[in-house]
């Protein structure tokens, strides 16, 4: 891509469960889960400067620039360039933060490959997945771009073909720091370890941190009861630590329908999901 001021996707994903299967001796959870990608997300914009300055656009409300993981990720990558002229980064942000849908993370990785290109860094996949780690154990994923079963702390995928359904994804209005959902005495730890076969030949699964989630937040609990009652499936699922929760539809119809019926102040999107991230047709 030659044109770095046009539109780079950071889509959302959800992970379709998550499983605590024990702890490190660092404290990290191991955990598994499946990543999957949406057709919907943030987009970013990377204009060249004349001069050495990383720089936003426009400030994101309540974020400092330099905690921003799209201002660390530049920063990460800086040391690797090799035509570094400085660049203004511009944020279409519609991902919630705070909602377990992976926008900073989704940002951070659409960052690095996007400045890859534009610094002629000359780093691979497997180079940027390691850089994306050190920002975040979702970073990885988004790089890979790929689907995906999830072991360790997140960072151990192994890509996998999905069915690719429609999904209304709703916000509840409350944002979910991660730490406060794996801190809780409450949090389940030793899930019993799943195989790939298991998942994919249908094994129950389930979101270790939803219970959590929804004694803490009752917003939760409500977005998940509105959708269980709207879905096909019957059953929604909280993605991540939260606080954004998603059903299956058959098509993007019903999946809208359920969206346009939403309470206020609650905000949702439809979207399909895909195997294959959008990010992916950018830089191929």
């Amino acid at each position: 891509m030659s044109d770095f001021s046009a539109c780079w996707p950071a889509p959302a994903k959800l992970n379709l469960f998550l499983h605590i299967t024990g702890r490190r001796d660092d404290g990290y959870h191991l955990l598994q889960s499946v990543f999957q990608f949406l057709d919907y997300g943030d987009t970013l914009r990377f204009t060249p400067r004349d001069d050495d300055l990383i720089s936003e656009r426009e400030p994101l409300a309540g974020v400092n620039w330099e905690s921003n993981l799209i201002y660390k990720a530049a920063q990460l990558l800086r040391p690797r360039a090799r035509r570094f002229c400085g660049v203004t980064i511009g944020l279409d942000k519609r991902l919630p933060m705070g909602g377990g849908i992976g926008g900073g993370s989704s940002d951070a990785a659409t960052t690095l490959y996007a400045l890859n290109h534009l610094w002629d860094c000359g780093l691979n996949e497997d180079e940027l997945a390691a850089l994306g780690l050190t920002l975040g154990a979702d970073v990885p994923v988004f790089i890979r771009g790929r689907a995906a079963w999830a072991e360790g702390v997140g960072e151990n995928l192994t890509a996998v073909d999905l069915p690719e359904p429609w999904f209304a994804v709703i916000y509840p209005g409350v944002e979910i720091p991660t730490p406060k959902i794996f801190c809780h005495d409450g949090l389940t730890r030793d899930c019993r370890a799943l195989t790939i076969r298991d998942f994919l030949a249908g094994a129950p699964v389930s979101n270790v941190c939803e219970p959590v989630a929804k004694k803490l937040y009752p917003a939760v609990a409500k977005a998940i009861d509105f959708l269980d009652n709207t879905a096909p499936s019957g059953v929604a699922r909280m993605t991540g630590t939260g606080s954004c929760v998603f059903a299956a539809y058959p098509d993007r119809s019903s999946a809208e329908k359920a969206v346009d019926r939403l309470p206020a102040p609650w905000r949702g999107f439809a979207a399909k999901s895909c195997n294959r991230s959008p990010l992916l047709e950018v830089v191929k």
